[in-house]
């Protein structure tokens, strides 16, 4: 291994899975450094003076160069101490976030980044492995009991947190199965469902309780939540994806990216499907409709399910290769980002906007009639603006809406205690995560709005500092 400084130059990557192999299975694509590469990149990061990783792109606030330097100095399980103090489930992360760290790396300044997404991946890993990681109960219990419904990223970090206080926790997830967007809507090839399960039972172990197949406001009422627990925190997610309303849009066979990607999910892990729900891409022509990471995993899964064809349509232009100079370190670079499905096969387009879904007598979806844009400045801002003469048509058997999402939409609880929704549709809270009937909170993506797992598990962290100051210190017996 290097021991200069200087001489360590490249950012290693561990690479994916043969993709003829990984193209045959649901298993994640991704590979793992070696320990030595680990411990290389690890050094990578010492010459680093001021660690923007940490205090201004994490928004966990993980103490990113002392655990890197405590890898490189093989303390795995001293690091894996220092990541825990500030990430409550680095498994996760490590295999899914788009690694913010990593875009304000000062090594990026001149170079590649470090890989601290891998490192974190091998710290927590080893974890579980050498048994460092296991159920850590409070030593003490308090009296109150705390409700948090929905059991994604925001849900779980709540509920890990506030039962690290020693409260009693009942989490309440309207599907079969704890883990939310975690569970059914990440594809299994970039995060394994065992992962999910093993955090589930560790959190089990320590004390959570998890009420699943129960839809609060409809299965339970607030007046049931309000006589047995102190607090009721909201954590549903968004739940209203952004729809595309032009002719042609009630056709067999134009779906929504979340139900497609959720029936994949419930297969693998064994869950029954309505045959509504049955969902597939095999012997299909599949065309999605937005560029972003939900249409790169819906490319992924429609490539495994055996598609005839897939193109992935974007109406913004295409990204720079490399940072613009409107675009300079360290602010989260604005590039064209590949992923693993995207090398497994599919054509991309740009600048695509869909006008019209053309199907046959049936009622059945045929076709796409499209169009390219440009993009043109006015009043400050950008519209898209019709390219003369460049329609198209597609030949399809199903369209995928993969646009992103509103907000939380109808939520039967919110709704029947008419919470205070701001000007996107998501829960009003303060400052102190709180809405504005007392003791009931939000965090999450049903707080702020859509974002990345990352953001979620902080703002999850974050409330459930806010439900105990709350509630108070624990009166003495």
């Amino acid at each position: 291994m290097a021991t200069d400084y200087e001489e360590l130059k490249e950012r290693r990557e561990p690479g994916y899975r043969d993709v003829n192999e990984r193209l045959g299975d649901y298993m994640e694509v991704e590979r793992t450094l070696s320990i030595d590469e680990g411990k290389e990149q690890a050094l990578r990061c010492m010459s680093c003076g001021t660690p923007f990783c940490h205090g201004y792109a994490c928004p966990l606030d993980n103490i990113i160069p002392e655990t890197n330097e405590l890898i490189m100095e093989d303390r795995w399980e001293e690091a894996l101490e220092l990541l825990l103090f500030t990430h409550p489930f680095p498994e996760f992360t490590a295999r899914i976030c788009p690694a913010l760290c990593e875009g304000s790396c000062v090594r990026a300044i001149n170079d590649q980044p470090v890989t601290i997404r891998q490192l974190e991946k091998m710290i927590i890993e080893k974890g579980f492995h050498e048994g460092w990681v296991k159920p850590r109960p409070p030593a003490r219990r308090r009296t109150e009991n705390i409700a948090v419904i929905g059991s994604g990223p925001a849900g779980l970090a709540a509920a890990d947190r506030l039962n690290k206080f020693g409260f009693n926790v009942t989490v309440y997830e309207r599907e079969l199965n704890p883990g939310g967007l975690l569970l059914y809507g990440i594809p299994n090839f970039k995060l394994d469902k065992n992962i999910v399960k093993r955090r589930i039972k560790l959190m089990q172990e320590e004390g959570i309780v998890f009420e699943c197949g129960v839809n609060a406001g409809s299965d339970i009422s607030y007046n049931y939540l309000k006589r047995r627990f102190s607090a009721v925190l909201l954590t549903g997610g968004t739940q209203l994806p952004r729809d595309l309303n032009i002719p042609g849009r009630k056709l067999d066979g134009v779906i929504f990216a979340m139900p497609f990607l959720k029936a994949q999910n419930k297969r693998i892990i064994g869950e029954p499907l309505a045959p509504e729900e049955d969902i597939t891409a095999k012997n299909k022509k599949v065309v999605i409709i937005g560029g972003g990471d939900t249409g790169s995993d819906c490319l992924g899964t429609a490539l495994r399910q055996g598609a005839e064809e897939v193109y992935q349509f974007e109406i913004l232009p295409r990204p720079p290769e490399c940072r613009s100079e409107d675009n300079p370190w360290p602010l989260w670079p604005q590039v064209d980002r590949i992923s693993s499905s995207h090398l497994e096969g599919g054509k991309r387009r740009w600048s695509v906007t869909t006008k019209k879904f053309e199907g046959d007598a049936g009622g059945k979806l045929k076709r796409l009639h499209c169009c390219e844009v440009k993009w043109i400045k006015k009043d400050g801002k950008n519209f898209p603006a019709e390219v003369e003469g460049s329609s198209f048509t597609v030949e399809t058997d199903l369209a995928i809406l993969a646009m992103g999402f509103l907000g939380p939409g109808p939520d039967p609880l919110a709704d029947k205690l008419a919470l205070k929704r701001d000007n996107q549709g998501n829960i009003a809270v303060d400052n102190d995560h709180m809405t504005d009937m007392p003791g009931i909170f939000s965090a999450g993506d049903m707080a702020r709005g859509q974002s990345l797992v990352v953001r979620a598990l902080a703002d999850g962290k974050n409330a459930a500092d806010k439900i105990a100051a709350f509630i108070g210190p624990a009166l003495r017996r």
